[in-house]
C-alpha cells in the first residue's frame, strides 16, 4: 500500500494556542551527552531534531523557542558530537542531534557518534517523534537516507521538516514535495505530513509548535 505525503495544514486556533503557550515558557540548555549513561531521566515527553550539517537546525530551534542564540550553545568546539538536551518548561525535552554528513570528521569520531545515536533512538521510551530536517533547495539526498533507515529500524516515527522554504520559488514547491514523497514512500516510519518552514520568514513555526504541543 502506497502512502500519500502532503504538506501539513496550518493548526486550528485551539492547537495553535497550545503550541504558543508551550513555547512561550522557559527554555534552557540542560546538558550535552556523549554516552547513554549521561542521558537525563526519562521523566517527560521529548522530540529530537536531526539533519545534515548546514541544514538550518540551530536556526529552526531558535525560531521555535524565540531565543536567538539558544541552539548556538551546542555548537561550541568539542560539543559538536554530543546529543544536546534543552528543557521546554517542565513538560518536554527538545533534543538536538549532531549534524550528519560531516565528511571531515575522523572515522572513529563518526563511528562513536553513530553508536550513540543508534542506542539513543532504540532505547529512549519517552521519544515521541523525530523531526528530520531537509533543505528545501535540495530535497532528500543520499546523505539523508542513512538516518531515515536508522529511524525505520528503531521504530521511531519521524516527520520531515523542510527548511529554508523562502529560498525556493512557489512554482518549484510541488516538484519538491513530489521528490520528498517519492523518497519517503520507502520508509515505513515516516509520518505522512511534511512541514514546510522558513526560520527567517517564520513560515511553519506555529505549525511545528502545535505539532509538538499536541503529541500524545
Amino acid at each position: 500500500m502506497a502512502f500519500t505525503f502532503t504538506i501539513a495544514d496550518e493548526p486550528d486556533p485551539a492547537n495553535a494556542e497550545l503550541g504558543r503557550k508551550l513555547f512561550a515558557g522557559e527554555t534552557d540548555f540542560l546538558k550535552g551527552v556523549v554516552a547513554m549513561s549521561g542521558l537525563p531521566e526519562a521523566d517527560r515527553k521529548e522530540v529530537c531534531f536531526a539533519g545534515r550539517s548546514n541544514v538550518g537546525k540551530s536556526s529552526l530551534i531558535n525560531a521555535l523557542t524565540g531565543r536567538k542564540a539558544l541552539a548556538r550553545t551546542s555548537n561550541t568546539p568539542g560539543r559538536t558530537q554530543e546529543i544536546n538536551f534543552f528543557t521546554l518548561q517542565d513538560e518536554h525535552y527538545l533534543v538536538d542531534l549532531p549534524g550528519y554528513g560531516f565528511a571531515e570528521a575522523p572515522l572513529p569520531v563518526v563511528e562513536k557518534w553513530q553508536r550513540l545515536l543508534k542506542s539513543y533512538l532504540s532505547g529512549r521510551q519517552t521519544l515521541r517523534r523525530a523531526f528530520v530536517l531537509i533543505d528545501a533547495r535540495h530535497g532528500v539526498k543520499k546523505v539523508d537516507q542513512d538516518i531515515l533507515t536508522l529511524l525505520d529500524k528503531s521504530a521511531v516515527t519521524f516527520q520531515v521538516v523542510l527548511t529554508k522554504a523562502d529560498k525556493i520559488k512557489d512554482k518549484d514547491r510541488q516538484k519538491l514535495v513530489q521528490q520528498v514523497s517519492d523518497a519517503l514512500s520507502k520508509h515505513p516510519a515516516a509520518f505522512p505530513e511534511i512541514v514546510m518552514t522558513s526560520s527567517e520568514k517564520g513560515e511553519g513555526i506555529a505549525n511545528l509548535r502545535s505539532i509538538i504541543a499536541t503529541l500524545e
